[in-house]
């Protein structure tokens, strides 16, 4: 019995080390020696705003004014649920960088597009690059709905002291 716990033991040790192994080659350049630079995986890199982001809001579409407590308090019950594992409300950053002044250094409707559409913004923002190298980890698309983001836009400013 022993054996053949052991024998399992060793077999699946192995098919893991298989399954983990090697992987696909590099092809080599046509050059040689030196390799060409990484290309950005997003079709138009030099047409980015980066004061507006990337999406579909924009100053027209995004106003704020007083605060609205009824819908920070739903952003921070969404938040609750897709945020708060990698942010903190303070300036302390967790696994992502926290929140705290993110209002007041960025335009509501950049974190609108961010938090609706992080994946071109991480491959296209100098600021979110500089951010991912501290961080490590990409902000992950939460799907949240127009809504929703709006919501934790409101829960933000709430967080940084508006009224």
């Amino acid at each position: 019995m022993k054996r053949a716990y052991l024998t399992s033991v060793f077999l699946a040790a192995l098919a893991l080390l298989a399954a983990c192994g090697g992987g696909e080659q590099k092809p080599e350049t046509d050059g040689g020696s030196a390799a060409e630079p990484a290309k950005s995986m997003v079709a138009d890199a030099s047409s980015y705003d980066p004061k507006r982001g990337e999406g579909k809001f924009n100053e027209s579409n995004v106003t704020v004014g007083a605060l609205d407590a009824a819908m920070a308090a739903k952003g921070e019950a969404i938040s609750g649920t897709k945020c708060f594992s990698c942010h903190k409300t303070t300036d302390e950053k967790l696994v992502g960088p926290g929140w705290k002044g993110i209002t007041q250094r960025k335009a509501p409707y950049w974190i609108m597009n961010f938090i609706t559409n992080p994946d071109p913004m991480i491959d296209k923002d100098p600021e979110v690059q500089a951010q991912l190298e501290l961080c490590l980890v990409r902000m992950p698309n939460q799907n949240l709905t127009d809504d929703d983001a709006r919501q934790v836009l409101e829960f933000m400013r709430k967080n940084d002291g508006a009224k």
